[in-house]
């Protein structure tokens, strides 16, 4: 399995980063929204939605607005070069604000998560709401990902996938080498404290590497105490998505969302992390560097 899971990541880490850097944004986009759509497909089996006819709902649901969104931005940059606006952001800033209800999500499910996992364990939800929250997190997740490529660059934009997969490997390693007291052993019995310091430490040493890497645009120590804090936090709200999802398919008694990644499971098990880390490091970025 482990064996299944080096080699899975050793084709997929390369392509992604190839991705980054090289695709235009638009295509980016378009990459980020087929993956979305395939969790989507995923989530749908997870929350119970049996029907063609209603998965295909979910996922048009998912479709349409990415597609207004990425017709009405292209239409801001041709009207910016048409009119020469400096920053096509500076009109399309109310989309900024729709960060906020992901981000308030992933801090309540967190704090649910910590202080009552086993009444989170044993909610019991209509599956509308199970699809209205996925329909949340998934659109956020391609959203936020694809504006942050767009608009703050590639560098940035491998630095937080870079941030999510060191906190997943460390809590891995350590968790295995020392964990000893279980994070939320109802949920998920193999994630420990242990793994979850490991996790908080890598993100200060990606942070301060960020730093270093950055002095030779100008040191300015503030920026670099913030997203130090930031990218804490970013991998504490990763820490509990994952375990969010856990929930998920606790709930449905399945071990993995999917098969389509030897190693791996699903795509929903490669990316829970990233779903709920992403909005609220955008946040953060735009806080930081607006």
């Amino acid at each position: 399995m482990l064996l299944q899971r080096i080699i899975t990541a050793l084709i997929l880490v390369p392509l992604v980063v190839l991705a980054v850097f090289q695709l235009p944004s638009e295509y980016f986009s378009l990459l980020v929204g087929l993956v979305a759509l395939l969790a989507a497909w995923e989530w749908t089996n997870l929350v119970g939605i049996n029907s063609l006819f209603k998965r295909g709902l979910f996922l048009a649901a998912l479709i349409l607005p990415m597609l207004w969104l990425h017709f009405w931005t292209q239409f801001l940059e041709l009207t910016a070069q048409v009119l020469d606006w400096p920053d096509v952001r500076d009109f399309s800033g109310i989309l900024e604000w729709l960060v906020v209800p992901p981000v308030l999500f992933w801090i309540l499910a967190m704090i649910l998560i910590r202080n009552t996992p086993t009444g989170v364990l044993n909610l019991e939800m209509k599956i509308r709401y199970k699809a209205l929250i996925g329909w949340l997190v998934l659109f956020s997740m391609w959203l936020f990902l694809s504006r942050l490529r767009a608009f703050y660059g590639s560098e940035l934009t491998v630095y937080f996938l870079i941030l999510i997969w060191a906190a997943d490997i460390s809590a891995y390693f350590i968790g295995k080498k020392y964990g000893k007291t279980k994070l939320a052993p109802d949920i998920s019995p193999g994630k420990t404290v242990q793994g979850m310091y490991g996790a908080l430490a890598s993100a200060v040493v990606c942070a301060v590497a960020l730093d270093l890497y950055t002095l030779k645009y100008g040191f300015q120590l503030m920026i670099a105490l913030d997203f130090i804090l930031l990218s804490i936090l970013t991998v504490l709200i990763s820490i509990y998505g994952d375990l969010f999802f856990s929930v998920v398919k606790r709930q449905r008694g399945v071990k993995d969302a999917g098969s389509i990644l030897p190693g791996h499971g699903g795509i929903l098990d490669r990316i829970d992390s990233l779903i709920a880390a992403i909005p609220f490091f955008y946040a953060g970025v735009i806080l930081i560097h607006p």
